[in-house]
């Protein structure tokens, strides 16, 4: 693949027409518990809910990451996210690589996976340190892995080094089945270089493409977000991660594509669900 392989013409085209009935499509989803049902039933991982609380999907926690990627976390942190995981029945704690086994001891038995980060969060390592880091992740436990590309080489045009670096931890991944998302770190990419580098994911038979690190001085925006979903079609998961705060974030990105929503307030958005609590949904 080269550069010119995706003109600015076709760039602005996949972000008009089609976007613009996305967006309108979507745009009630959250309000309404029967389409989020449908949006799960057509292949969704996770999504946000705003709506009356006794309509909110007993299942709701189900497509919920529970995140602490913080460098300063704690074990007892750690153990206190894998019980509040247990607890509330969310679907996975994702976690630095350090945390995997400790995590996956502490769910082993339940329906809770362990996602853990590979290169992250520079994506500058080579693809054979990328492999045997995912490797080790998943001899420990993970069952997701969220790996940053290596975003010199794109920035470089190399583009068949992004490719096989993405392959080797898709590879590695699939040896015990487990999830393979690619983080672009948008902020850090001009909008041809986030449609190249969601095409090169897609290419590389990688699950899901996702935003954002969260330490790489921006996050998700449904601009990006509506971008990635209309390069990689409807088949390929889309994870906005970083920035997504309150609720109308949350709905924002769902309604430009998001199938799952990166945050750290599990625990909060269920409370708010629920009618329990304050904190906020995401």
């Amino acid at each position: 693949m080269t550069s010119q392989d995706i003109t600015r013409s076709e760039l602005v085209e996949l972000v008009t027409r089609e976007v613009l009935a996305a967006l309108a499509e979507r745009a009630d989803i959250c309000a309404n518990p029967t389409k989020l049902r449908e949006i799960v039933a057509n292949g969704a991982d996770r999504v946000s809910f705003h709506g009356d609380a006794q309509d909110v999907p007993l299942d709701l926690a189900k497509f919920i990451d529970h995140t602490l990627l913080k460098p300063d976390a704690t074990q007892d942190e750690i153990d206190v996210l894998c019980d509040e995981a247990l607890e509330y029945g969310f679907a996975s704690v994702c976690i630095n690589p350090f945390w995997v086994k400790r995590s996956a001891g502490r769910l082993r038995g339940s329906d809770v996976r362990v996602c853990t980060v590979i290169g992250f969060p520079l994506g500058s390592m080579t693809s054979d340190m990328k492999a045997a880091e995912t490797r080790r992740a998943l001899r420990d436990g993970a069952r997701e892995v969220d790996m940053v590309i290596n975003i010199g080489a794109l920035k470089s045009g190399q583009y068949d080094v992004v490719r096989k670096d993405i392959e080797r931890v898709v590879d590695a991944a699939r040896e015990v089945g487990a999830l393979t998302k690619v983080i672009l770190e948008t902020a850090l990419l001009t909008d041809e270089e986030k449609v190249i580098a969601s095409s090169i994911a897609k290419r590389a038979k990688a699950d899901f493409v996702k935003t954002s690190t969260g330490f790489g001085g921006g996050g998700a925006t449904v601009f990006d977000v509506a971008l990635m979903r209309e390069t990689v079609g409807p088949d390929m998961g889309v994870k906005a991660s970083g920035g997504v705060r309150t609720l109308e974030d949350a709905e924002d990105m769902i309604a430009a594509g998001a199938t799952r929503i990166g945050a750290s307030a599990g625990v909060q958005i269920l409370s708010a669900a629920e009618g329990d609590g304050n904190g906020e949904r995401y």
